[in-house]
C-alpha cells in the first residue's frame, strides 16, 4: 500500500467530510396553549433560538402561535417546545381555500383564526358532515308527503 496509497486514503476520507449536507430552510409552525403574557412569550422565544439551526422566532400571542425558521428539522423543535411545559402541536390550521370541502366536520374549528380551517386528507366527502341525511329527505321538493303546510 505505500506512502502513495495511505496519502489516497486520507484526501479521500476528508472530501467525505466536507461534502456533509446542509439542511434546507424551513419554517415550522407550531400551536402552543396559553401563552397569556410577555414572560410566557420570552420563555418561549428563548428556549426555541437555543435550537441549533434557528436563525428567527416569533411569537404570535393572539393566535397562539409560533413561528420558527432556520436550517432545522420540525421534530426537534416540536421537542424543544414541548420542554416549556405546554400543549404543543403542528400547527394544524389552513386557508380554507385550500381545502376542499371546508364545511364538513372534521375542518371546522370554532377556534380556528379568521378564515383558517382544519388541514384535512382530500379523502374526507361531504357525507361525512354532521347534518343527517333524514332532514334533507324529509324536507326534499321530490318527497309528496314531506311537508303538509307546503
Amino acid at each position: 500500500m505505500g506512502v502513495e496509497g495511505t496519502m489516497e486514503y486520507i484526501s479521500e476520507l476528508l472530501k467525505m467530510r466536507r461534502k456533509k449536507k446542509k439542511k434546507p430552510m424551513q419554517t415550522v409552525a407550531l400551536r402552543v396553549t396559553r401563552i397569556d403574557c410577555e414572560g410566557c412569550e420570552r420563555k418561549i422565544k428563548h428556549i426555541l433560538s437555543g435550537v441549533k439551526g434557528v436563525k428567527s422566532v416569533v411569537v404570535d400571542a393572539k393566535q397562539q402561535k409560533v413561528t420558527v425558521m432556520g436550517y432545522i428539522e420540525p421534530k426537534k423543535v416540536l421537542e424543544a417546545a414541548k420542554s416549556t411545559r405546554k400543549k404543543v402541536e403542528l400547527w394544524p390550521y389552513v386557508p380554507y381555500t385550500m381545502v376542499a370541502n371546508p364545511y364538513i366536520s372534521q375542518a371546522y374549528d370554532k377556534k380556528a383564526p379568521p378564515n383558517m380551517v382544519r388541514k384535512v386528507p382530500d379523502t374526507a366527502f361531504v357525507n361525512e358532515t354532521t347534518v343527517d341525511d333524514s332532514y334533507t329527505i324529509m324536507f326534499s321538493d321530490e318527497n309528496p308527503n314531506s311537508c303538509s303546510i307546503m
